[in-house]
């Protein structure tokens, strides 16, 4: 099965998927109830709340967003002409300082790889985190060696070279790029932010294998390398596990060369201090991916041919549960003592992903299976849209369906703001916000309906208005 035609099957299958879609007393009390409660209101003042229909109380939650809720004055990414932006180009993210003065990791989400809108955001965010609150790692949803790569020799190439180097292809764009000028020219300042990856899933040849200094191993390398693109895809299980030990014994030889060409992997990658350290985590993770996520992946190729799809799922929770073993052991054994700022989608992580009702992939994913301390020291940003377009992974256009009713991105597009931020996290459930506190309808990809609680799943939602699909760079 080639990428695209499973790319179009893992669309039809998220759509199918979509149709699964007070008062305490006592009862001596109670005797006196009538004149009691009459002398307390007089006495107190107090009001006795009715309950409200439906549309009253939409109408209380859409006046207290209108209250409560931010408005960015823009999403562009600032520009960066000497060694810092101007303080004061960030002043209406001024009100995230409070938010996150304690917090380690800020999870930026999105509802859908392909909007131009989420990019620019995002970019604009992570000049503000870097710059003013001090988050110098940028980890993405993307893979280790890849990213590793990039970082590597981000001052020997081009920006969009870093960019196609590094991350996924679905966030190549004009609206991304920004971000990876804005990243190499840090470099040279004395607060350079760091790039890192934390997928474990294989985006292509992360390394040509020059350093290893064996023409013969890096070709045996650059071959295994293909053949685990091929064999992921494939629907042999049983000649995939007669060709699993020899593709095993060469990445054990390219990682046992490793102690031995320290002084060659650093004259590759200058920029990347922990090359070492990164390159024998990718390697372990190839030899995971071998000896494990291949067989899945086989699996769940055959099955889908005949309408069963728990083994793709479990290939989803394996990778979820390598990527969040990878992102713990960045922050605890590359930069233990740095601040991250995490890129993926929201499905990744959202807190209690398993909880939503209607999604394609309620699963135990990544953020549900976040260690609770950092639970407590993260943010969890989710970023959705109100109209417009966006595209999917294969860059096919859906147009983002309007709006549900009393549905979170219809409380919030009540602000008439092109980018509405709302915090979730520092509430109590009241009146005016209980929309929070109880299942509410929301898009994922602009157009599969979901329901979750959102104070449950985020801590944070920025809503931007009206989005446009991405301007793809080839």
């Amino acid at each position: 099965m080639t990428k695209g035609k499973r790319n179009k099957m893992l669309l039809s299958l998220s759509i199918a998927l979509t149709s699964f879609i007070a008062f305490n007393g006592n009862a001596n009390a109670a005797v006196a109830a009538p004149r009691i409660a009459e002398q307390t209101s007089l006495e107190q003042g107090s009001e006795v709340k009715q309950a409200r229909t439906s549309n009253e109380a939409l109408q209380d939650w859409k006046n207290w967003v209108n209250d409560h809720a931010y408005s960015l004055n823009s999403i562009q990414p600032e520009s960066f002409e000497s060694t810092k932006i101007a303080s004061s180009k960030f002043e209406d993210l001024e009100m995230l300082k409070p938010l996150l003065h304690d917090k380690r990791i800020v999870f930026l989400g999105e509802s859908s790889h392909g909007v131009a809108e989420f990019s620019l955001a995002k970019t604009r965010i992570i000049q503000f985190l870097h710059q003013e609150m001090g988050y110098n790692v940028l980890a993405f949803e993307s893979g280790m060696g890849n990213v590793m790569n990039a970082q590597g020799k981000i001052d020997k190439q081009s920006a969009q070279q870093t960019m196609k180097d590094g991350i996924f292809g679905v966030w190549w764009s004009k609206e991304t790029l920004p971000l990876f000028e804005y990243t190499k020219k840090t470099q040279s300042t004395e607060q350079p932010l760091m790039l890192a990856g934390f997928d474990i899933q294989q985006q292509g040849a992360f390394t040509d294998g020059g350093w290893l200094e064996n023409n013969q191993l890096a070709k045996q390398f650059s071959e295994v390398e293909n053949q685990l693109v091929d064999w992921t895809y494939s629907k042999d299980l049983k000649e995939y596990q007669k060709a699993k030990p020899s593709i095993i014994d060469v990445y054990k030889q390219v990682k046992s060369q490793i102690p031995l060409k320290e002084k060659e992997l650093k004259a590759a990658y200058p920029s990347e201090p922990h090359i070492t350290k990164l390159m024998e985590r990718t390697l372990a993770d190839r030899i995971r991916l071998a000896e494990e996520y291949v067989e899945l992946s086989i699996q769940s190729n055959i099955d889908i041919e005949q309408n069963k799809y728990d083994s793709f799922f479990k290939t989803m929770e394996w990778r979820d549960q390598g990527m969040l073993e990878n992102l713990l052991w960045l922050a605890e054994e590359i930069y233990p003592t740095e601040k991250f700022i995490v890129w993926a989608h929201n499905d990744h992580i959202r807190k209690a992903q398993s909880e939503v009702m209607g999604s394609p992939y309620a699963l135990n994913l990544m953020g549900e299976r976040l260690p609770d301390i950092y639970k407590k020291y993260s943010y969890v940003l989710g970023l959705y849209m109100a109209s417009g377009e966006n595209a999917s992974n294969a860059r096919e256009t859906w147009s983002v369906l309007p709006p549900v009713k009393g549905s979170t991105e219809d409380i919030l597009s009540s602000t008439k703001k092109p980018y509405t931020f709302i915090d979730l996290r520092n509430r109590q459930n009241e009146r005016g916000n209980s929309w929070m506190f109880e299942p509410r309808i929301s898009y994922s990809w602009g157009v599969i309906q979901e329901s979750f609680v959102p104070r449950d799943q985020f801590d944070g939602i920025l809503l931007i208005d009206k989005v446009s699909i991405p301007n793809y760079i080839e």
